[in-house]
């Protein structure tokens, strides 16, 4: 690997943004692409469905034989709130290959009984998301259904872009909530990024297929996610040779 691309590749973990290093097999020569950059026409549909799936291997570009090294940076899911729909998508993240924390100031519900290993926050999102900021490889799941623990989150993650924002409840529930992220400052183009109602429509009636709901909805946004557009603070200085 040449030191450029280490010394590129080391930035972007840090900075938890996706790379991809594209050797040419036959040149013997390889280009590394942040996620957000532009890249060439030729290029560009094998690495950004690279980018999306997170899958290395062999491609074709412009009829020439490469090998494309993909490094994402590691999901994660912050659920707000430590209902019993949480309960169940700490078990289901952790299987599909998410991190995740739950964070809920009611210590009452937020209990290692409850939840056993999973990571648990009990502090008001305001403080605990002060030492886990949110970023373009999180998704963000409100379902504590009180507006007192969920706005805050809901409106940081889309100040963040997330990947994911999702939020529990009726579409009056979220009418009402519009109004409030609203009044918080959010736009209408921001607003309308919230899944809401959460998860995909299975029809989902106990707490945990609302759960797989979520998840696969999750697991939608991360595999169709737009891999062109520059994440938020990221030095763009084009691909690396």
């Amino acid at each position: 690997m040449l030191p450029e691309h280490l010394h590129r590749l080391n930035a972007a973990r840090d900075s938890r943004r996706a790379a991809v290093i594209v050797t040419d097999l036959d040149a013997a020569s390889s280009t590394l692409f942040l996620e957000g950059e532009n890249i060439e026409e030729t290029a560009a549909p094998a690495v950004e469905s690279a980018l999306r799936t997170g899958k290395s291997g062999m491609a074709e570009i412009g009829g020439r034989p490469v090998f494309i090294n993909v490094y994402l940076p590691p999901p994660r899911i912050v659920v707000i709130g430590a209902v019993h729909i949480s309960q169940a998508l700490a078990g289901m993240a952790a299987i599909a290959g998410f991190d995740l924390t739950i964070i809920d100031p009611r210590s009452a519900f937020a209990t290692p009984e409850r939840f056993g290993q999973t990571r648990l926050l009990a502090e008001w999102p305001e403080d605990a998301l002060k030492g886990m900021p949110l970023d373009a490889y999180t998704a963000l799941a409100a379902v504590s259904h009180d507006p007192k623990i969920d706005d805050f989150p809901l409106k940081a993650a889309l100040d963040a872009a997330c990947f994911y924002v999702g939020a529990l409840g009726s579409r009056r529930t979220h009418a009402s909530r519009v109004e409030r992220l609203t009044k918080l400052g959010l736009d209408e183009s921001a607003i309308a990024r919230i899944h809401a109602p959460i998860g995909l429509d299975i029809r989902a009636a106990s707490p945990a297929e609302i759960a797989v709901a979520i998840l696969a909805d999750i697991i939608q946004a991360l595999r169709t996610r737009d891999v062109t557009a520059t994440p938020r603070g990221a030095d763009n200085r084009g691909p690396a040779r």
